[in-house]
């Protein structure tokens, strides 16, 4: 199985956010959909370097149409104002691309209050999501299946999470060592993959309803080279240098692949919605996930713990 960007269609009138879209796997799926003709919002903290990445996405794609998004998803004021600001402007949304994140850095809390990786990787996305739902939905309903779907940049990494999968009495995993705070919260990219699925996938109640049908994944992009690794330092930083070296990784550009077939792909089906894709566009069945990554209970339990918390803080209503 096999797929490569230029066999995207044309995406002319379609509307994508992706998150981190200013460097690696995200300034490369920003620039594919670009250059197929979709109008994508570049999500980032930084608004210079966003605006670097769109001006050298232009000197190769002069048509393409990308805005900027200002967001810092560890300040969940930041996430709620861009999604408002978003659906203030647009009345579709076609694709959201949950791709930013951090992986394996030192222990720190947001100033939300929570674990860093626990809320950049995983909290944040859920509230952009949430609060993007209506307008995804909405375009759905006057669409095709297949036409709107919602990627979550997940990894193998989330075998690294704690036992029993997510630590409900203290998600923040102070006393853990960084791999399992980063396991957890990249199993709970899938988990939440999972449950949008169930809720708004093909067979839903909402899309036998003609309510709208969302399309979702969860994407393994593998090992790629990225700015990733720099934020971990010491002897973590080093471990990737030396499968660098190796020519282990691959490249953020072929990084990207699994999540533009995802998103975008023309041979997406329907069966493939809720699955956990590995490598270029590789479906990964029971054996690629952890015991935790395939428990409905587990998924079940952190959209409840997520949605009591998140509404209880006034991040969603």
């Amino acid at each position: 199985m096999t797929f490569h960007p230029d066999t995207l269609p044309d995406l002319t009138g379609r509307v994508v956010l992706v998150t981190g879209g200013n460097s690696g796997i995200g300034y490369h799926t920003v620039s594919h959909l670009a250059a197929h003709g979709a109008h994508v919002y570049l999500a980032c903290r930084n608004p210079s370097k966003g605006n670097a990445a769109i001006t050298t996405i232009k000197q190769t794609h002069p048509t393409a149409t990308i805005s900027l998004l200002q967001m810092d998803l560890t300040d969940l004021t930041t996430v709620v104002a861009a999604a408002t600001h978003l659906l203030a402007q647009e009345t579709t949304l076609h694709g959201l691309v949950n791709n930013a994140g951090i992986m394996a850095t030192p222990f720190q809390t947001t100033k939300d209050g929570h674990e860093a990786q626990w809320q950049t990787n995983y909290l944040a996305h859920w509230v952009l999501t949430s609060h993007l739902l209506p307008l995804l939905l909405r375009t759905a309903r006057t669409l095709p299946a297949g036409s709107v779907r919602i990627v979550n940049l997940s990894s193998s990494g989330h075998l690294a999470a704690p036992k029993g999968g997510i630590n409900f009495a203290d998600p923040s995993l102070k006393d853990a060592g960084p791999w399992a705070r980063y396991g957890q919260s990249k199993l709970a990219n899938i988990l939440h993959a999972k449950t949008l699925h169930k809720l708004y996938g093909p067979g839903s109640p909402s899309a036998r309803k003609g309510e709208g049908e969302i399309w979702v994944s969860a994407v393994h992009p593998g090992l790629v080279d990225t700015n990733l690794a720099a934020a971990m330092g010491g002897v973590g930083s080093g471990v990737f240098s030396a499968l660098r070296w190796f020519g282990v990784y691959y490249s953020a550009d072929k990084g990207s692949w699994t999540s533009l077939f995802c998103v975008a792909g023309r041979d997406m089906t329907a069966e493939e919605s809720g699955g956990y894709f590995e490598i270029f566009r590789r479906l990964g069945g029971p054996k690629w996930l952890s015991s935790a990554a395939k428990d409905e209970g587990l998924g079940e339990r952190l959209e409840e713990w997520t949605s009591e918390v998140m509404r209880r803080e006034g991040w969603v209503r």
